[in-house]
């Protein structure tokens, strides 16, 4: 996985059989359904991978508690067969998350009880533990930081919770396992069409060079998420929307707020939205939020009213109530919701399924999803191009398909763990050079060699992709990250052969990224 080689072999192509627009969840999930499928595939991501929404979410991978409540039974059996295939498939990311839903109401308990049995049902031989009742007592054994006061009892159930970044790296990875092509920072800024009006290819340019490239292709499939709209434009000026981008934000507190290992799922909140509190990462990440956003943005920010609703609801919760003083990290992400019909529906009523469409000139789109589906998202939208192209028809092979780093029985006290199978080598750089064993900074545990690696084997080119996406210091700690970033942007520099004015201007860029991230 190094650039300037992902960038030579796309070069090197007369014509691709796919080019998907998009590094992200559904983009990397198409690109790699058509790379095991053995077609030439070339997925071009204008930043870096992960950069936007899928980097930015609540670190799980579920079936969709709330969805089961909107009715949305299709979906919610979709989403929990692909949580069940996720952790079967990238154990060293995906892991069994127990979450509480806490009684306040005496109603509440055989009301959650009889909802979550029929989850556990419909996840059958995939699922990850059954859902039980708990006492006044047992809860608050489990929930050591919950408020007692008018508590009845809980129900404890099981869904997914992963490392979203991390994931985005390991499937780049298996694409080019898979002999598949993957070059971040190539932007596509054109759509290119023959006599006939047919697409058959792509313009690009490489934001780090500013080369400017032309790529044939038989299929051109846009997966860029919130920035849907944009390619559909190259393509139809003046199209109707299809994407609606809803904001969420999280903020990331210290472990000590739930002390245990349990997360909590608040089902109604004021406006009916649900609130999780999970840990992750030796943190504990607080949210979401439902907030419809005009415009799209690689890096948007927490608007005050979303800051303010998640700490007063998880206050009223907590026996100790966060302050803005606890936030260590706050980050915001766009959900991708397919533009509803009906214009009168709440972001939160929209479904979250995903919709395969075509344009007259043979541009396919992916839309709407999640982080879980992004498997299915992927077969689905290559299993169209397929037909649109003529292609040889071939099989899916996705659904037990080994996700790089995959090793089965992962030691989760071992700092490493995220990288699976790679972590061994990584050990080895800290072996050859024991400096590199040092961490970078007292609160986090991450260490030098982790960057190097990131260099060398996983396309980091900003100080921006390690501090955020490859080691995730960014959105556990932001200012720790921040005060890490000098010594951080010196040995990548050594690695990937930059002056000292590289140097300044990434910890001067990251300078300005940071200040969104901390209150």
């Amino acid at each position: 996985m190094k650039r300037d080689v992902q960038l030579q072999k796309a070069k090197d192509e007369k014509e691709w059989d796919m080019i998907v627009i998009g590094g992200g969840a559904s983009g990397l999930g198409v690109a790699l359904e058509s790379a095991t499928r053995k077609y030439k595939t070339l997925l071009l991501e204008g930043a870096d991978f992960a950069k936007g929404t899928s980097s930015r979410s609540t670190k799980l991978v579920h079936g969709g508690v709330r969805y089961l409540g909107q009715g949305d039974i299709s979906l919610v059996l979709e989403a929990l067969r692909e949580r069940g295939l996720l952790r079967q498939n990238a154990p060293h990311l995906v892991k069994n998350q127990s979450f509480i839903i806490p009684n306040y109401e005496w109603w509440d308990g055989p009301f959650y009880t009889i909802g979550l049995k029929v989850y556990d049902m419909m996840a059958g031989k995939l699922g990850l533990g059954p859902s039980i009742h708990l006492s006044k007592q047992e809860t608050l054994e489990a929930l050591p930081t919950i408020r007692e006061d008018g508590l009845t009892g809980g129900v404890i159930y099981h869904d997914g919770q992963f490392d979203d970044a991390r994931l985005s790296v390991n499937l780049a990875q298996t694409l080019i396992d898979y002999d598949g092509v993957a070059v971040n920072y190539v932007k596509v800024t054109g759509l290119l069409k023959g006599e006939d009006g047919l697409i058959c290819g792509v313009k690009a340019r490489d934001m780090l060079s500013g080369e400017e490239f032309e790529f044939k292709s038989k299929a051109v499939i846009n997966a860029t998420g919130v920035f849907t709209d944009d390619i559909l434009q190259m393509d139809e000026p003046g199209s109707p929307k299809k994407v609606v981008p809803s904001q969420g934000i999280h903020l990331v507190l210290d472990h000590e707020f739930l002390q245990g290992d349990h997360a909590i799922m608040i089902p109604k909140t004021d406006d009916g939205r649900v609130l999780f509190a999970v840990p992750w990462h030796g943190k504990v990440v607080v949210g979401t939020t439902d907030t419809l956003i005009a415009e799209a943005s690689l890096e948007p920010r927490a608007l005050e009213e979303e800051i303010e609703f998640v700490l007063n609801t998880a206050g009223r919760y907590l026996t100790r109530p966060p302050k803005r003083s606890d936030v260590r990290c706050i980050f915001a992400g766009l959900r991708p919701l397919a533009a509803p019909e009906d214009d009168s529906k709440k972001t939160k009523e929209i479904s979250r399924s995903h919709k395969v469409i075509m344009s007259l000139s043979g541009l396919i789109t992916i839309t709407g999803g999640k982080w879980t589906t992004y498997r299915k998202m992927g077969q689905d939208t290559v299993d169209k191009a397929v037909i649109l192209t003529g292609l040889e028809e071939r099989p899916c092979i996705t659904e037990n398909l080994s996700i790089h780093g995959y090793i089965k029985n992962v030691n989760l006290d071992d700092h490493f763990y995220v990288y699976g199978s790679d972590a061994k080598a990584i050990k080895s750089i800290i072996k050859k050079n024991p400096e590199l064993g040092e961490k970078l900074h007292e609160r986090l545990e991450f260490t030098k060699a982790e960057v190097v690696w990131a260099c060398r084997e996983e396309m980091a080119v900003t100080l921006d992709d390690v501090l955020a996406r490859r080691v995730r210091a960014l959105y556990l700690d932001a200012r720790a990250a921040e005060e890490m970033a000098a010594e951080v942007a010196g040995l990548m520099a050594n690695e990937l052969g930059k002056d000292t004015n590289w140097v300044k201007e990434q910890i001067a860029e990251f300078g300005e990224l940071v200040k969104g991230y901390y209150l």
